[in-house]
């Protein structure tokens, strides 16, 4: 069974989606997002500079425009058997299994990312990615710390990202460290993507996911909120509302996809990260990177 996985944020680098423009089809998706978006985009992603790429605003409609156009042009070969994103991804996913328009996926994914970019200008936060202790353990330690740390990403076995503020983050390197850790590294991020304090940015972000239609998918939709297979629309929808504070289970997800008979995983869109993280969870399994012919 082949399972499709899309990445999130962090998977950028200018240059991407240049070849897929050639394509007539993909080329009106562009042309099409330039519109909505209201500024030329395609042109940041093909020959701008990283430094405008970095921009929230930009990031996050330009890794999902990258995913989602690869996946429709793609065509009669994109068929799914199950299909998962990481953070941002999990909206391509839905879009490229059509349980969202592409318009109404770009609308929401340009809402979510100015959304967060006023949570983290409203709060100074950041993240930190622990690599070589047991998921448990740092979720043992992130409860017992008195500010906001919580677990974010569970990206693979030995590697979890937490979230928080400032003064918890630190509190939590240092006790992890002290714990085990190999590290226990601060990100280059905005601020605490995944944990309670993107609760204003989840409250503006979940009047547009309730005022958008989300149809049933081709195929089950591996949710981030707690790793398991969605088709129903009423049940997407309530899990992509908590997705924002809610933590990214995706050693979780790839476990499930696997138990649930998945057999090659190929990402769509920029980048390679999902592929290694679905090696660290089983060597054996086929990854690939999806192409036009």
């Amino acid at each position: 069974m082949k399972a499709y996985i899309f990445p999130g944020q962090g998977a950028q680098f200018v240059g991407m989606g240049k070849d897929l423009y050639e394509n007539p089809k993909a080329a009106a998706l562009f042309e099409q997002a330039n519109e909505i978006i209201g500024f030329r985009i395609s042109d940041i992603m093909f020959s701008g500079t990283d430094e405008e790429l970095k921009q929230t605003n930009v990031t996050q409609p330009a890794i999902f425009l990258h995913s989602v156009i690869l996946a429709k042009v793609l065509g009669d070969d994109f068929k799914p058997d199950m299909v998962a994103g990481h953070s941002l991804g999990e909206f391509s996913a839905l879009v490229a299994a059509n349980a969202l328009s592409f318009e109404d996926g770009l609308r929401l994914v340009i809402a979510r990312a100015n959304a967060m970019q006023k949570a983290c200008e409203a709060q100074p936060s950041t993240m930190a990615a622990i690599l070589g202790l047991a998921d448990e353990v740092v979720e043992k330690i992130c409860a017992e710390i008195d500010a906001v740390v919580v677990p974010a990403n569970y990206n693979c076995p030995g590697q979890l990202v937490i979230s928080g503020s400032i003064e918890g983050i630190d509190l939590a390197c240092a006790k992890l460290t002290e714990a085990g850790a190999k590290r226990a590294l601060k990100l280059n991020v905005g601020g605490a993507f995944h944990s309670p304090l993107m609760e204003p940015a989840k409250i503006e972000l979940q009047a547009a996911i309730e005022a958008t239609n989300i149809a049933s998918p081709i195929c089950p939709v591996y949710q981030n909120v707690d790793a398991k297979p969605y088709t129903d629309p009423a049940e997407i929808k309530a899990n992509l509302i908590k997705q924002l504070t809610g933590a990214v289970r995706w050693t979780q997800t790839v476990g499930n996809m696997l138990a649930d008979g998945a057999t090659e995983f190929v990402e769509v869109g920029p980048g390679n990260v999902l592929q290694g993280l679905v090696k660290k969870v089983s060597r054996e399994v086929q990854t690939s990177s999806a192409a036009i012919v």
